[in-house]
């Protein structure tokens, strides 16, 4: 099976293996960023998984919204791209593919270096680590980049090194439900795939906001789980972006992706 079909399986049946990974991995509390890191500048990667990474992945630029970044992704040029997913030897690549959301929230947050410059950001999510990339060069004081992915977090290292900076903290846990960290800005893209998911991100995202007064932003073109959830009726449309050609080949034929702010009304029930 060709990747183009192990990448619909990911958009259409697998994300519901990996939501249940994200519900099911319990995070501890998030007191301080430095206690939960995986993953810092200094830290080695596993030889054998780095060889393997680069050799299975192709460093682009082009085909999505932010050609500043460059990235390690699954290409039409990778081994994996036509070799059957079973001989994939780590969990469902989902950090290869540069989703939608994040592209848009990237590239808001290089167009509006602003939003995160002087500031202490969580990339929840991270997956590829463009994100937290793009805060980095925006000038964020303080990154923290999460997935429940260990290979996620070595990829981001790799990522890192080809944009020239030393590795931000990464957490390989999931912290949803955990105490609410003192971040001024959360960003999450591509994350509302599954309604129990959703449910929870809704819960902890608002909590987060009413203890902390942290401001979110969150990344998707428009997908039906997430337009159709409760969480709709509390978003303000920040910026749409119309996506590049291939990444519209890449994702079904989506043709924009937007960014989001939550901004849960203060009648809410209690978190």
């Amino acid at each position: 099976m060709a990747f183009r079909g192990w990448k619909r399986l990911l958009l259409l049946g697998r994300q519901n293996t990996f939501a249940k990974a994200w519900r099911s991995r319990k995070g501890g509390p998030l007191l301080c960023w430095k206690r939960c890191c995986h993953w810092s500048a200094g830290k080695s990667l596993d030889p054998e998984v780095r060889a393997f990474l680069e050799e299975n992945t192709e460093v682009t630029s082009s085909g999505h919204l932010t050609p500043e970044i460059r990235l390690r992704l699954l290409t039409p040029r990778c081994r994996f791209w036509k070799e059957k997913p079973d001989l994939w030897p780590y969990g469902d690549p989902f950090w290869a593919i540069y989703w939608p959301g994040g592209q848009a929230l990237s590239r808001y947050i290089l167009d509006n270096p602003r939003v995160v410059k002087g500031r202490s950001v969580l990339d929840l999510g991270s997956g590829c680590g463009a994100t937290a990339i793009a805060a980095v060069m925006s000038g964020a004081a303080q990154v923290l980049a999460n997935d429940i992915d260990p290979i996620a977090g070595m990829a981001m290292i790799l990522n890192c090194e080809l944009n020239h900076m030393n590795p931000f903290p990464i957490t390989i846990k999931n912290i949803i439900n955990s105490e609410a960290g003192d971040w001024d800005l959360i960003v999450l893209g591509d994350m509302f795939y599954d309604e129990q998911l959703a449910d929870g991100l809704h819960h902890w995202l608002r909590k987060c906001i009413r203890i902390q007064q942290t401001e979110v932003l969150i990344g998707d073109p428009g997908r039906h789980q997430f337009l159709s959830h409760s969480i709709r009726s509390q978003l303000h449309k920040v910026i749409e972006y119309s996506l590049p050609e291939y990444t519209r080949q890449e994702n079904n034929g989506l043709t924009s992706s937007i960014v989001w702010s939550y901004q849960p009304s203060n009648n809410l029930e209690n978190c």
